[in-house]
């Protein structure tokens, strides 16, 4: 792989499932060691997107490509690059973490393998945990093992759909810090979410996908200027003294014009400035809920 060439590459991907089409002239890069969200409403895509570039899935026309690999004809050469984390937890719930662990390790073929197990599984926060049975431990737990699977042989790309899909808020919250550590180790990763506060918190770049193509791609902040309503929330005082809030959206000449008239008549006791969320965003550039 060059220096230069992304470690990721979605070249005009298309799907269709007999005349439904998953996706449609689908292209997009990820550079190494980028967080990238791919993201929208349930059906939009994105998961059979994730399925494609990982060789789950052949597209009808179109190239993924993975470390400089054609997964159509090269997976055999680009499966050890990358690792996946399934949005269903397809543990033995049996078995415990570590022979989990020792049933993919075998697969994997990796060298001393009770080493990188117990690294792992400290790596998660599951070492005090690692020989009880997976079928006691809470969904976040399962998630983190998972992860665990999935960067047992070192990946260089992780793919993760849904990662949080399910949880309660403090398991997604660990779930997400665990994300957060392994992109700071160098690990490109690929997230696709319709929570949107999930992608602004962890990726430097997010596509918004929607039946099936691509209709925005920039960095979540980009694309809340470009794109968002900015509002401006005012607490006044009125003639009589008694204050009250008042909310103006600054795309509006008229709701503008108040706010300029306001603060010259020195009636503006405080105010702050509002940001569009990405969720905003991408229920205006798609006329749709993630729902």
């Amino acid at each position: 792989m060059n220096q230069q060439e992304p470690m990721v590459q979605a070249i005009d991907l298309y799907k269709s499932f007999g005349k439904v089409e998953a996706v449609r002239g689908l292209s997009f890069t990820v550079a190494a060691g980028e967080v990238f969200g791919l993201l929208g409403h349930n059906g939009a895509g994105k998961t059979t997107t994730i399925k494609m570039l990982t060789g789950q899935l052949m597209p009808n026309s179109g190239t993924p490509m993975i470390g400089g690999y054609n997964m159509t004809r090269e997976a055999h050469k680009a499966s050890p690059l990358f690792g996946i984390v399934f949005e269903d937890p397809n543990v033995y719930e049996r078995l415990s973490a570590v022979e989990n662990l020792q049933f993919a390790a075998s697969l994997y073929g990796i060298a001393n393998a009770p080493a990188r197990i117990m690294q792992v599984l400290e790596q998660v926060g599951l070492a005090d945990r690692g020989k009880d049975a997976v079928k006691g431990y809470s969904t976040g737990m399962k998630q983190r093992l998972l992860i665990a699977r999935a960067i047992l042989h070192n990946p260089r790309v992780l793919f993760l759909d849904e990662p949080t899909r399910g949880l309660d808020p403090s398991s997604a919250a660990e779930v997400r810090e665990l994300i957060k550590s392994l992109a700071a180790s160098g690990t490109t990763a690929i997230l696709t979410t319709h929570y949107m506060e999930e992608a602004d918190e962890l990726c430097q770049r997010v596509s918004f996908v929607s039946e099936g193509k691509i209709i925005a791609e920039d960095t979540p902040q980009n694309l809340k200027i470009k794109y968002g309503e900015h509002s401006i929330t005012a607490l006044l005082r009125d003639a009589e003294g008694i204050s009250h809030q008042q909310k103006y959206c600054m795309g509006d000449s008229a709701d503008a014009n108040a706010f300029a008239l306001a603060l010259a008549t020195d009636k503006v006791i405080t105010a702050h400035t509002d940001e569009a969320s990405l969720e905003e965003v991408f229920i205006k550039l798609a006329g749709r809920s993630l729902l």
